[in-house]
């Protein structure tokens, strides 16, 4: 672990803990307005914003980004709206600084409450995504909390158009613009230096790569989010509606291949894989999707025109393969599914396709994961799908937060005690 920390990450933890302060007593409408400004901005600033994002994909195609994390780093018009709507989606909800949780009476009068509070400074490192730095600066201003946000290199000039109109957006509110710091400096030695600022920042969230992930799990000296990588599976059970199933896997796995909820694997029961492994052939061959098949798969759909079939290498299971690739298995019993899914599963998304509700209900109860879906894509598992406006990680941990991580998981809270002169014999 780095055993000094760099003059200006100091100084922005300094502002940041400052900032912190300020916003435990920042109202409601205060925050709100300041949100509707970053909204606008998106809109106003566009041509500012998406002239930034050129450069980047730009330089991002000159050093030889992968498809997936190109797409990642695109900002197009309708994506900086659907970045707008999510704002003002956060804007919408209720403040939870100050919710009241639970309240009661002692025997002796005292009143016990616990008080919902925020975090205090929340530090993210992610890659490749700008939106992450709109949806991040915004849940934690709406919950009261300081950030520090360090962006990947790969899309330096969006980020620093975004955190800077965010900043002036805040200011334009009355709000502390120094509740959202981003570090410009994209030398890797900082990633380090950050988690080990135990001093400024509660909670570390890394958004990105296993290997970023593993990274902060090992050197961060603060609590830290080390979950998120999804490795994400659909059974089709043999009373699902093939038809239904077709179409859910297919858009699992090819609306966004890039993305952590994107479909990984697929099982299917042999009752009804001569059935379901043909027609997914065709709807995943038009999309340009390779199926990497087990050697039942394989045999069972031979030779196809339009279809990328090749035979599945071990490592096919239990990989996220943020692209257009997906495995494929057959196997013989709800039980080797759950095997499967425990085996390799990263406890991300796991879906079933069924019409028998005691499968669904066993699937619920036992699969471990942040989100299980019936008969739906995994693509749900997403903050502005459940009703969160946006989400700073979807976590995999267990403590303190699971799943879509929106305002409410980033908060805490105290105990609140009143008495009328109380003393403790």
């Amino acid at each position: 672990m780095a055993t000094s920390i760099a003059p200006e990450l100091e100084q922005k933890g300094i502002a940041a803990r400052a900032a912190a302060r300020v916003l435990a007593r920042t109202t409601s409408e205060i925050k709100n307005q300041a949100l509707h400004n970053i909204a606008k901005a998106l809109g106003t600033h566009a041509d500012t914003i998406l002239a930034a994002n050129a450069r980047d994909m730009e330089a991002g195609q000159a050093s030889g980004l992968s498809s997936s994390l190109m797409d990642r780093l695109l900002l197009n018009a309708d994506r900086l709206k659907a970045m707008a709507g999510g704002v003002m989606t956060v804007a919408a909800l209720p403040d939870p600084i100050g919710q009241e949780l639970d309240s009661h009476t002692r025997p002796d009068g005292l009143l016990v409450t616990r008080r919902r509070v925020p975090l205090g400074v929340v530090g993210v490192i992610y890659e490749s995504r700008p939106n992450v730095t709109v949806d991040i600066a915004v849940l934690c201003f709406k919950s009261g909390n300081a950030c520090i946000l360090r962006g990947g290199k790969e899309a330096i000039n969006s980020n620093v158009a975004l955190a800077g109109l965010i900043r002036d957006a805040i200011t334009a509110a009355g709000g502390p613009e120094d509740a959202v710091q981003f570090v410009e400096n994209t030398d890797r030695a900082l990633v380090l230096q950050m988690l080990g600022m135990r001093e400024y920042i509660e909670l570390l969230v890394p958004r990105g790569s296993a290997e970023l992930v593993n990274f902060v799990g090992e050197n961060a000296t603060m609590p830290a989010i080390t979950g998120g990588v999804g490795v994400c599976h659909t059974y089709v059970d043999p009373t699902a509606d093939i038809a239904a199933a077709v179409a859910v896997v297919t858009n699992a796995k090819i609306r966004r291949p890039s993305v952590c909820n994107a479909l990984d694997t697929v099982l299917v029961h042999s009752q009804v894989a001569p059935r379901f492994l043909p027609l997914l052939a065709v709807e995943l061959g038009v999309a340009g999707v390779e199926m990497r098949c087990d050697g039942r798969a394989v045999s069972l759909l031979g030779p196809q025109e339009d279809a990328k079939v090749v035979a599945a290498a071990p490592e096919d299971f239990g990989k996220e393969f943020l692209d257009l690739i997906l495995s494929v298995k057959v196997v013989d019993s709800f039980d080797e599914a759950l095997g499967h899914i425990e085996k390799y599963g990263s406890g991300h998304s796991e879906a079933i396709m069924t019409s028998d509700d005691a499968a669904a209900e066993r699937f619920l109860n036992e699969v471990d994961a942040a989100a299980v879906f019936v008969n739906a894509s995994t693509g749900f598992n997403d903050g502005f799908e459940f009703g969160l406006g946006a989400e700073v990680a979807i976590s995999t941990n267990k403590f303190h937060a699971r799943g879509p991580m929106g305002l409410r998981e980033l908060t805490s809270y105290k105990w609140v005690v009143t008495g009328s002169g109380h003393t403790r014999l």
